[in-house]
């Protein structure tokens, strides 16, 4: 079997190549011009230079593939560009799948997000949402949550016009080789740089990273044409989360509690002199914050059910990620 890996030199997609490679599939994977390739470095594979906003780049690339691990996309919470976010999310989606149809692709995994389901709009920790809770666009904050949105909606219509495309849904990946690293991987390496004074009142869910590639490859073999599934882990609070790394490190997790209205401020300040003057991407933003007011807890059942996917504790992948920071010199 000849997989197409998209987003391979990233975080979560290097792990998807190396089960998949483990799994004894031959690995085709995309990387862009400028990407950093240190994730694939050792990997096995054929290496193909182009990008998801370039049709015919793509196109080339998938001839005589079987599968398509689509799991790149533009995961920032501030942009300057917000059309460069959908251009590659949307767009490049778009592209790809219609490449993959023409191609004759066995089956495509999609990568899209657990952003795109529906939260309540309040901290009560009693919410667990699935694949079925209510959401619509207008219910996504931020360009990054509007363009995975928009994304999926792209593979939910491919799949009923006769595409055989599975959506996953990671929730918060968490684990070794997050290069950017990722606004989650921040958490620890702030963590470890003791940059976490206080914190605030939120929620979501972690999975460990290697355990959501074996997800993804579940979802080829088992899942429904059209069909969303959550890859999940624990749902956990930050505080929780801070805890636990306190627990593996031997750092101090902080104790005070940042009011809402403060922490919006601090989004509102960094992201107008940090962004908006500098020209760098700042550390909080407003729709962060604005994100944190909802508790990001979720149920995996339904990938329990039809994928054979097994929910597990997630302290082994913050031991990875905290042994990975500091080996590389992040920390």
């Amino acid at each position: 079997m000849l997989a197409f890996v998209t987003g391979a030199t990233g975080f979560l997609g290097s792990h998807v190549a190396r089960v998949l490679a483990e799994q004894g599939a031959e690995l085709r994977l995309l990387a862009r011009p400028s990407s950093d390739l240190r994730n694939i470095a050792e990997l096995n594979a054929d290496r193909v230079t182009g990008d998801l906003r370039d049709a015919a780049s793509i196109a080339k690339a998938l001839a005589g593939c079987d599968v398509v691990f689509h799991v790149a996309a533009d995961y920032r919470l501030w942009v300057r560009d917000p059309d460069e976010m959908y251009r590659s999310n949307v767009e490049g989606t778009r592209s790809l799948l219609e490449a993959a149809r023409k191609q004759g692709v066995r089956r495509i995994v999609y990568t899209s997000s657990v952003a795109t389901m529906g939260f309540a709009a309040n901290l009560n920790y009693d919410n667990v949402a699935d694949e079925d809770s209510p959401v619509g666009i207008a219910d996504m904050i931020g360009h990054y949550k509007r363009s995975k949105f928009m994304a999926e909606q792209v593979a939910v219509e491919a799949a009923k016009s006769g595409v055989d495309v599975v959506i996953v849904n990671p929730t918060t990946p968490i684990g070794e080789r997050d290069i950017k690293p990722t606004p989650t991987g921040r958490i620890v390496v702030d963590f470890l740089k003791r940059k976490f004074p206080a914190y605030v009142e939120t929620g979501l869910n972690l999975v460990d990273a290697t355990e959501c590639a074996r997800g993804h490859v579940q979802a080829l073999e088992k899942g429904r044409r059209g069909e969303r599934y959550i890859l999940g882990g624990e749902n956990l609070t930050l505080k929780q989360i801070l805890d636990r790394l306190a627990a593996i490190t031997g750092l101090k997790s902080p104790t005070v509690k940042l009011p809402y209205f403060f922490a919006l401020a601090t989004g509102v300040v960094d992201e107008i002199v940090t962004g908006r003057i500098l020209g760098r991407e700042p550390r909080a933003t407003i729709d962060a914050v604005r994100m944190g007011r909802k508790m990001m807890f979720v149920s995996s059942a339904k990938a329990e059910r039809e994928l054979g996917w097994r929910t597990v504790p997630v302290d082994g992948a913050l031991r990875r990620s905290v042994e990975w920071f500091r080996a590389n010199g992040y920390a």
